[in-house]
């Protein structure tokens, strides 16, 4: 399920999974040129499509471009109204992450659930650094918020470790945090949340924006913490900043559409 989602997430119009490298192929390759004047919404039975000049879109599945929500619907429109002469999918995360709701998930999305839940049982909030003690502190501020929210609004107490080596959680906590995750079972919202999942290796940060504990910046900085903290000893190169930029966009974007629905 995990390799069918990073294939529709890359989208068949997208030339390479990673962004950096998608990038620097794009720079070699033309872009197709606008062939519309106006992106628009319209509202039809159970949700809002997306028009240009007044015609439906369709996701690369052909199915109907459709959102059950004006706000999301209005996100993607966005996307197709800003760009430019050319279309640049690269520029277009929230668009990517509704087909992948629409011609993915919507099929299964129990196996999208399931891939969630395995990401929390090994959620990258329970491994802590042995040190150096700045380090220790640095994720002690950032995570431990997210814990005690897991634990107290989800019933979710996990184990944590030191260093890299796996820590068994409790069956009663991913118990607990499947049905939490089971009353969020639509295409989209499991969609988004598998994006912010995947981006930063914990579920516990997808479910705490989702839930309005953290906002995205808050989160995408938590995910980020060990990152950082070597960026601000070691340095970093100028591939690694654009990757993480790429990266950015795309959680940027899944956060935004998931407050939208």
């Amino acid at each position: 399920m995990r390799d069918m989602l990073n294939d529709i997430e890359a989208g068949a119009h997208l030339s390479d999974p990673d962004p950096t490298r998608r990038a620097q192929i794009q720079m070699r390759t033309p872009l197709p040129k606008r062939f519309y004047s106006q992106a628009g919404v319209v509202q039809e039975a159970e949700g809002f499509a997306v028009q240009l000049d007044g015609k439906p879109v369709r996701t690369p599945g052909r199915n109907l471009l459709k959102l059950p929500t004006q706000a999301a619907a209005k996100l993607v429109a966005g996307e197709f109204e800003a760009q430019g002469e050319t279309i640049d999918p690269v520029t277009m995360p929230a668009l990517r992450l509704v087909n992948t709701a629409i011609d993915g998930v919507a099929s299964d999305p129990q196996a999208v659930l399931e891939d969630i839940l395995r990401f929390a049982s090994s959620d990258m909030l329970c491994y802590r650094a042995e040190g150096p003690q700045g380090l220790v502190e640095r994720q002690n501020t950032h995570w431990d918020r997210v814990l005690d929210w897991a634990q107290s609004a989800i019933g979710a107490r996990l184990n944590l470790a030191e260093g890299v080596m796996h820590v068994e959680q409790p069956r009663e906590s991913i118990a607990v945090l499947g049905a939490w995750l089971a009353r969020r079972n639509d295409a989209f919202r499991l969609a988004c949340l598998h994006v912010m999942t995947s981006l930063t290796g914990s579920a516990l940060l997808a479910l705490a924006v989702e839930a309005h504990e953290l906002d995205a910046g808050a989160a995408w900085l938590a995910a980020h913490v060990d990152e950082d903290w070597q960026v601000e000893h070691w340095g970093q190169d100028a591939e690694a900043v654009a990757r993480r930029s790429q990266r950015h966009r795309d959680f940027r974007a899944a956060a935004e559409l998931l407050q939208a629905l």
